[in-house]
């Protein structure tokens, strides 16, 4: 994640919750050290947020209580992976309110402009859900993942095989699938057009592929 798009997440996650959230949390959250969190909060003083730390147990870095909340903004991959959830909460029963789940999906795509409506849409074709997946996967895996998929971009997988060798491949993804044991990628390879299917969990390392020739390894 870069730093700007940390530091509006920051903000939001402080935000939404007003109680004290101490930094070495925020550094597990968003993947960073807590010097780093230390620097984006100095950022965000700076930038007139009204932070504040509250001492004691309990505590820890919020916004004032007197801080008046503006409209909520969601970007589309953001309410695509809410509706998501609410969809697949419906339909496994999860929870006996489903009427008041849709009619706050409805609020949440209301909210949307036109053209984020549109990109709703598209990001929703993508994802499918069929269980609860039950192997973590890496952070940075996931978060490099996240960015491909919804920006429609390749990326390098770093995948380890059952016989215990790496793979490296430059692929785009075309769907994301959750089922009960494991999140799983179906990819299409850049260089071969193969389509393949890779478990979240045995992926090493993923990030953008680099500015140069060649193909992936086998």
């Amino acid at each position: 994640m870069k730093r700007q798009a940390r530091l509006f997440a920051i903000a939001e996650y402080l935000r939404g919750r007003r109680t004290g959230v101490i930094a070495e949390d925020l550094a597990d959250r968003f993947g960073v050290t807590v010097r780093t969190i230390y620097r984006d909060l100095d950022v965000l003083r700076e930038a007139a947020l009204p932070l504040k730390a509250e001492p004691g147990r309990g505590g820890g870095y919020a916004l004032d209580r007197h801080y008046t909340l503006g409209p909520i903004n969601l970007t589309p991959r953001e309410a695509a992976l809410l509706l998501t959830v609410v969809q697949f909460a419906v339909k496994l029963r999860v929870v006996p309110f489903i009427e008041t789940l849709q009619a706050g999906a409805d609020k949440v795509r209301a909210a949307l402009s036109e053209s984020s409506q549109r990109e709703l849409l598209r990001a929703l074709d993508r994802l499918q859900l069929t269980g609860v997946p039950a192997v973590e996967t890496r952070l940075q895996v996931r978060t490099a993942v996240e960015e491909a998929l919804f920006a429609h971009a390749p990326i390098e997988l770093s995948f380890r095989r059952s016989d215990g060798a790496l793979s490296v491949r430059t692929v785009t993804i075309e769907s994301l699938v959750l089922e009960r044991s494991h999140s799983l990628l179906n990819v299409r390879d850049v260089v071969s057009g193969e389509q393949r299917q890779y478990p979240m969990d045995r992926i090493e390392a993923a990030r953008a592929p680099a500015l140069r020739g060649g193909s992936g390894s086998r």
